[in-house]
Order: structure tokens, then C-alpha cells, then sequence
């Protein structure tokens, strides 16, 4: 290899067996080189003044303290892990999680390692992945196609880039930037519904009035608001209610408990078009009979004409159409 591969090589080794124990025949696989070039390896950084500790035939590791932690700090980081897994969808996660790791102690490192085995296989899209990130990062304006949720039609779009979001209900990615093609607002868009996506030389500066807490306190999942919202009211029913209770919703507002153990509640969210807030039709309807729709009454109807068509399709005889 040439000399910059050996040197990546060997920041690569010390983050590796700073983690956990490998065997010389692992490293020599994962790296693609001999076995004795890994042995001649461990031997350099042995006399670059790293301590190398050699636990069995072949198997080394360099000791590693992590930081002193909490232990709500150290759940904290390990939960942060685990969401980070199952929101991963390139194998490139894998290094940012091992990192994670690094930082935890004994036992929930290896637990952390254990349960987050299988990034190899993941074959999300690492190109749109990475030119957000350096949309973000270099602060350059990110051009792309975006498909809107339901649509077949791919529209050109540039963005500012001013934040990314996880959607804290499916773990999707969202970028988060002011839309200068067309709508000339701030909007949200979901990178799995990005092609093309390419970074121009054109930078530019975060605006000092954006704050992402103050766009995102009143959204009912990744699409904020600076402006508009409109007030959801729900009634939970009894065997529904100790959800709402629990204060898993962040955002909703329990207003009233009813004598039947019913529960009144309230939220704000983004409405749109129609002005229906559909992030929370959704979540609604994962309740089934259990929670009622009170208003808008824009919201109200079309929760309950979906209901009908529930119902319709239960009074149907089952059958495959042609």
C-alpha cells in the first residue's frame, strides 16, 4: 500500500483494538493485507509508544479508558446508540456507532456492539446521504429531484440546508432548509425521496432568526412551523387514555380527565393542503375507535369518511381483484 494507505491503516488499528480485542487473521481480512503485514503493524505502533496487550494467540487490543460517566449519562448514550441503529440506513453508520461505543463502559460497550452487528448489509443511498451532510457542513446549496409522498412526478429542487431531523415516529432523515426553486420558504423534505442530489458553489450564511426549537416546538413530527398552525382537540377513550398520560406525545396537552376515565386533549400541528394537519391523521388512526377527532372540522371530516371507508370495505366480500 502506499504510504497515505498505511497511515489511515494505523488510525484505523488504534480505533479498532481500542474498542475490542481482534484477532491478527480479522484484521488482516478486513484490510485486505497479509498477516505478517498486521503483525508488522502492531510491532510500529508498539514502538510509536501505543500499548499494545496481547490476550491469547494472535488476539490483541490496546486498553482504553472510557470517560468517567453518570450512569443516566452512560443509558443515555447507549439509548442514543440504539436509536442510531435502527435509524441507520447506510453500513457507514457502523464507524460513527463503534465511536459511540468507545465512550461507554463495561458492560453496555459490548452490549452496544452486540445488538448493532449487521450494518454490513445495509444498502440505503450513502451518495444523497452524504451531499446533505456536506450541504450541511460546507454550507453550500444543495440542488436535487424531490418526489413529494403520493406523487410520480420528480421536481427540481435547491436548498438551503439549516438542519436534519429524525422523525421520532419512523426514524427517517429530514432535511430542513429554506426552498428557493419555488415555494421560497422554509420546508422539509425526506432524503429517501431525493435523487440526483449534487452540491453547487454557492454558499451561504444560517440566518440568525432560525432556531430549530422554535420551528419544530409545534410540529407533530418533522414538518415545523414558523407561522400557521391549527389546534387539534381529541377525546381518548378509557382503555386508550393511560398513553396520553404517560407523556409519550410531546406536544399534546391533556386538558380534562371525565368521570368514565375518558381524556379531553388538545395539540398544535402544521396543517396541509386542505388544512389538514396529516402527520396527525395518521397517528390518530393507529388508535382505531379509541381516539375521536373533535375538530377541525376539516380534520374531523376526513377522519371520519376514512372510518366509512373502513367499514365499507368490512361489509365487502374478501377477494382478489382483477
Amino acid at each position: 500500500m502506499d504510504p497515505k494507505s498505511k497511515a489511515e491503516r494505523f488510525l484505523s488499528l488504534v480505533e479498532r483494538l481500542s474498542l475490542r480485542p481482534h484477532r491478527v487473521s480479522e484484521l488482516a481480512q478486513l484490510y485486505g493485507v497479509s498477516v505478517r503485514t498486521v503483525e508488522r503493524d502492531l510491532e510500529a505502533l508498539s514502538h510509536a509508544g501505543y500499548r499494545i496487550e496481547q490476550l491469547g494467540r494472535g488476539l490483541y487490543r490496546i486498553p482504553d479508558r472510557p470517560p468517567t460517566l453518570h450512569p443516566v449519562e452512560a443509558l443515555a448514550l447507549f439509548a442514543a446508540g440504539r436509536l442510531l441503529y435502527h435509524q441507520a440506513p447506510t453500513r457507514q453508520y457502523e464507524n460513527a456507532l463503534e465511536k459511540l461505543a468507545k465512550m461507554l463502559p463495561e458492560p453496555l460497550r459490548s452490549l452496544l456492539l452486540k445488538s448493532t452487528q449487521g450494518l454490513e448489509e445495509r444498502r440505503g443511498d450513502s451518495r444523497t446521504l452524504e451531499m446533505v451532510a456536506r450541504a450541511l457542513l460546507e454550507r453550500r446549496v444543495l440542488a436535487f429531484e424531490y418526489r413529494s409522498g403520493g406523487s410520480k412526478n420528480w421536481r427540481p429542487k435547491e436548498v438551503l440546508v439549516y438542519f436534519l431531523e429524525a422523525n421520532r415516529t419512523n426514524l427517517g432523515l429530514y432535511a430542513i432548509g429554506y426552498e428557493r426553486t419555488y415555494h421560497r420558504q422554509i420546508l422539509t423534505f425526506k432524503l429517501n425521496r431525493m435523487r440526483n442530489a449534487r452540491l453547487l458553489e454557492e454558499t451561504y450564511e444560517f440566518p440568525e432568526d432560525f432556531d430549530p426549537n422554535v420551528y419544530l416546538r409545534q410540529a407533530w413530527g418533522v414538518v415545523g412551523a414558523r407561522e400557521e398552525t391549527v389546534e387539534v382537540r381529541l377525546r381518548f377513550a378509557p382503555e386508550a387514555a393511560w398513553r396520553a398520560l404517560e407523556g409519550d406525545y410531546p406536544g399534546l396537552t391533556v386538558d380534562k380527565e371525565l368521570p368514565d376515565g375518558s381524556l379531553l386533549a388538545r395539540l398544535k400541528a402544521v396543517p396541509f393542503k386542505g388544512g389538514v394537519p396529516w402527520e396527525v391523521l395518521s397517528w390518530v388512526q393507529s388508535f382505531g375507535p379509541r381516539v375521536e377527532v373533535l375538530s377541525p372540522p376539516e380534520l374531523r371530516s376526513l377522519w371520519l369518511e376514512e372510518a366509512r371507508q373502513v367499514l365499507a370495505k368490512a361489509t365487502e366480500s374478501v377477494g382478489i381483484r382483477g
